[in-house]
């Protein structure tokens, strides 16, 4: 194993374009199979893949659906998170609405974010080492596309994928930005457009995802890089974006938010507010932070943390690349978020894999590039460097290839039966009550509304718009018969088996026939829910959800 700058440039231009290629060829494996399920008995139990799709894009759906995106009283999340819905809008008009171009959708981003993560590393390398010739940036996009929990996650038409591309954008536009100097036009627009870049960037990231405050820090240490580590330099810099950033937020919050959708706006975070860290569980809650970033990978996320040791241990001349404490920061930033939060869904890790794996790439390739260890020593280290990349390449090729082959159709089936039998009862409202009901929308164009989230009470809900049917995953929680046990009798008419779950893994479809006026009323006693996981607006999470 012999250094880089020992391979001749058609031998390294080969490499690379085979990498490439190799790469490509997994993106299109994204492509394919759009309507199956999230891999059934996988590692990532994860409950997005039952109602985040159409929760949040929802707007979307029921804008083509409806004539009009807001459902008063229901749960409205774009009212706090407008980006990705009208992202969905733009597909849809041409497209319809369906599950098929929403994850087309966010496989095209997947594929914007292999791209980026490409041009922020070979950026990072032309600045850092010039003459130095580099795998890393085709390494990185390597690793992540035969990642099976990228392929996974980035196949849902979810929130994260966008906050990640925009992110990476914004990192790439900070990598742009330098002080202004000279004044003729050329000059001035090379210094404006990566401001006008980050300063439009920043509330895109905040608007698609709240959580994107906590790689903030990640984009202001490549500003502080690029101002030369000098305070002024840096807040001539980093002032101008972020106030042009402040105003389109300021802007959209006053001039939409706050006259129209206060509380939708309000109930977003509430409802989100039912899990955190306390001093009571913060050794745990840590300690699950730290022990489930395995969801990542068994093998890449041991190399990570092995990366972040000898960056910051064993090696720190690499931190003289900026992009590597950039990296570091976004990781570790999001990882307190989750912390915070103590709410570890695995779909979460996603926005830590993305720089862990380009902090791997970075790291592992510079060791066989590293001409100040003796030389029976570098020649071992860059074969265990090489041969932890191929083991991680190779195993995860092969889960993503498993998966590719062995597609299911048990949630999009399910969806399919239960719009044929609502479509052929002309005798009911074709309304549907669930939790999964916005998913059920997107893949069906079912109406709905939800079970669980709202600003008004469920009972209130219930009566204001009055389902004609309600669908649940394997049992009717007593709080949805509370709210509809005094309007309705429940007809089980068909359950459906569909994903892998246990607490959710049988699809039941229940018609709401009126209730006889003699009805006898449910008299049981409610679950109480703990004071910590009460929200101060809308219908509570139920008991079960809580767990997940």
């Amino acid at each position: 194993m012999g250094q880089l700058s020992s391979i001749s440039s058609r031998h390294r231009k080969a490499i690379q374009v085979v990498l490439l290629l190799a790469s490509a060829i997994f993106l299109g494996f994204h492509a394919l199979h759009l309507q199956a399920d999230f891999p059934n008995h996988s590692p990532w139990m994860d409950w997005s893949k039952y109602t985040d799709e159409g929760w949040y894009g929802d707007a979307a759906i029921r804008h083509f659906q409806r004539g009009h995106w807001y459902v008063p009283g229901d749960f409205n999340p774009a009212a706090a998170l407008p980006v990705w819905p009208l992202l969905e809008s733009v597909v849809f008009r041409f497209t319809g609405v369906g599950v098929t171009p929403a994850r087309a959708l966010t496989v095209s981003i997947f594929a914007l974010i292999l791209l980026a993560s490409w041009l922020l590393l070979r950026r990072w390398q032309s600045l850092s080492q010039p003459s130095t010739p580099s795998l890393a940036p085709e390494i990185a996009v390597l690793l992540l596309a035969v990642s099976p929990f990228c392929y996974a996650f980035t196949r849902l038409a979810i929130l994260e994928p966008m906050l990640i591309l925009l992110t990476l954008l914004a990192l790439l536009a900070a990598s742009y930005s330098e002080p202004e100097q000279g004044s003729n036009w050329r000059t001035r627009l090379r210094t404006t457009l990566p401001t006008l870049a980050l300063g439009l960037l920043l509330p895109l990231m905040v608007l698609t995802k709240t959580t994107a405050v906590f790689v903030l820090p990640a984009i202001a240490w490549l500003l502080w890089a690029r101002a030369g580590y000098r305070l002024r330099s840096f807040l001539r810099l980093g002032i101008p974006p972020a106030v042009v950033a402040a105003i389109i937020w300021f802007s959209y919050y006053s001039l939409i938010v706050h006259p129209h959708f206060l509380s939708d706006y309000q109930y977003l975070f509430s409802a989100n507010a039912y899990t955190g860290i306390t001093s009571d569980n913060a050794v745990s809650v840590l300690r699950d932070t730290f022990a489930d970033g395995q969801w990542i990978g068994p093998i890449l996320y041991p190399c990570a943390l092995l990366a972040i040791v000898i960056v910051l241990f064993i090696n720190q001349r690499l931190l003289r690349n900026p992009l590597i404490p950039a990296l570091i920061l976004w990781a570790g930033g999001y990882a307190a978020f989750l912390a915070y939060h103590n709410n570890l869904q695995p779909r979460y890790y996603l926005v830590v894999a993305i720089p862990l794996t380009l902090l791997v790439a970075i790291v592992f390739e510079s060791i066989w590039r590293h001409q100040r260890i003796i030389a029976p020593l570098h020649h071992l280290a860059a074969g265990l460097a090489v041969a932890a990349l191929a083991v991680i390449v190779i195993s995860d090729a092969h889960r993503t290839l498993h998966y590719v082959r062995t597609p299911e159709y048990t949630f999009a089936r399910a969806a399919s039966e239960i719009h044929d039998i609502v479509a052929a009862d002309r005798s009911h409202n074709p309304l549907v009550l669930s939790i999964s009901g916005s998913n059920l929308s997107l893949m069906t164009g079912l109406p709905s509304i939800c079970d669980d989230f709202g600003t008004m009470d469920l009972s209130v809900r219930v009566r204001a718009y009055q389902p004609g049917w309600y669908v649940t995953w394997n049992q009717v929680d007593d709080d949805k018969m509370d709210a509809l046990a005094p309007l309705y009798h429940l007809r089980r008419v068909a359950a459906f088996p569909a994903m892998d779950d246990p607490e959710r893994n049988l699809l039941i479809l229940y018609r709401l026939d009126p209730a006889s006026p003699d009805a006898p009323r449910r008299t049981h006693r409610r679950r109480s829910i703990p004071r910590l996981l009460q929200t101060s607006l809308g219908q509570q999470p139920s008991p079960i959800q809580l767990e997940h």
